[in-house]
């Protein structure tokens, strides 16, 4: 998995305007590198799971992908 930074990095230039649920967890991935970081007190694995809870409203291919990549390093479906 690439940088969880990088892949904020790419959301903020594709999701111009995120939904307000999803954005404390955005904020938060730009601060992260690995899934052994963390935020405060939350680990960046419960911070992407909530940031995939909150991004129903992005959509496009830069969206399934990136999601695609979230979901197979958090191994989830």
């Amino acid at each position: 998995m690439r940088p969880i930074y990088k892949i904020a990095q790419e959301i903020s230039q594709d999701w111009k305007a995120p939904y307000f649920g999803a954005v404390p967890y955005l904020k938060a991935m730009h601060t992260l590198r690995d899934l052994s970081s963390s935020y405060g007190r939350d680990d960046a694995r419960g911070i992407l799971l909530y940031f995939l809870s909150n991004s129903g409203r992005w959509k496009g291919e830069t969206a399934r992908r990136i999601k695609a990549e979230i979901r197979t390093a958090l191994k989830v479906s």
